[in-house]
């Protein structure tokens, strides 16, 4: 009986396996195309691609834009905490999804399904999936932003939006997306600075001047939102603005 754990071995690793696997998503391997990086490094750079997998979604969808307007609108309201950020998070998220829907679908169609259908590699696949993302940013994008970037990186002028690379073309999107989301809360603030005013006012004429506006006047914000079916406005336009 003592004897018996020794007879016990673990499992012998198909040599190569695992690597030619990683092989494909790396770009490199251990297949008949050369030695490559090993499993281990292959490992750490998807740990590492994963972890900026959150800050692509918030850089390259229309996620920044809707978040800022919420926040916008928030404070123009004069609510501190409600809709508190988890809540403003969440609809920024699957609004966003519903803008991102038809790029979505196109990366769909010419990366992520001709790749789980072994059609094309994940280089391809990764590609392919880029000039979706890059398609959608180009339109978002002022020309105005866009010829500052590459000015400062001193580019040469590039013959179609398609040539533009990715490293001149995120910090000019994300650029357009906040002029963009702070025009928009501008537009926002001036019909509850009116009744700001207003308040102010008559709190004024009355001799109530100990008497705080903003809580005079909060609840007549919240009517005028209610009663214009704020919300619905404000999705349905924040969607429209992407055309």
């Amino acid at each position: 009986m003592l004897a018996v754990p020794l007879a016990a071995h673990a499992q012998q690793a198909i040599p190569g396996a695992l690597d030619r696997a990683f092989g494909e998503i790396g770009g490199t391997g251990s297949g008949p195309g050369g030695p490559g990086m090993s499993l281990s490094l292959q490992l750490l750079l998807i740990m590492g691609l994963l972890t900026m997998l959150p800050s692509l979604v918030l850089m390259m969808t229309s996620f920044t834009r809707i978040l800022v307007v919420l926040a916008i609108l928030r404070q123009a309201i004069g609510l501190q905490q409600s809709p508190p950020n988890q809540v403003l998070i969440g609809l920024s998220l699957f609004l966003s999804l519903f803008v991102m829907a038809p790029t979505l679908d196109r990366v769909n169609a010419s990366a992520i399904a001709p790749y789980a259908a072994d059609q094309i590699n994940a280089e391809q696949a990764i590609a392919n999936a880029g000039r979706e993302f890059h398609a959608f940013m180009v339109r978002q994008t002022r020309e105005r932003d866009l010829t500052m970037f590459a000015d400062m990186a001193k580019a040469p002028r590039f013959a179609s939006s398609a040539d533009v690379p990715f490293s001149i073309l995120l910090p000019a999107f994300v650029t357009s997306e906040l002029k963009t989301a702070f025009q928009i809360g501008f537009m926002l603030f001036l019909p509850f600075l009116v009744i700001d005013l207003v308040i102010s006012s008559v709190l004024m004429s009355l001799g109530m001047m100990m008497m705080s506006p903003m809580v005079v006047s909060l609840p007549f914000k919240l009517l005028l939102f209610v009663m214009v079916d704020g919300w619905a406005l404000m999705m349905g336009s924040l969607a429209a603005s992407f055309g």
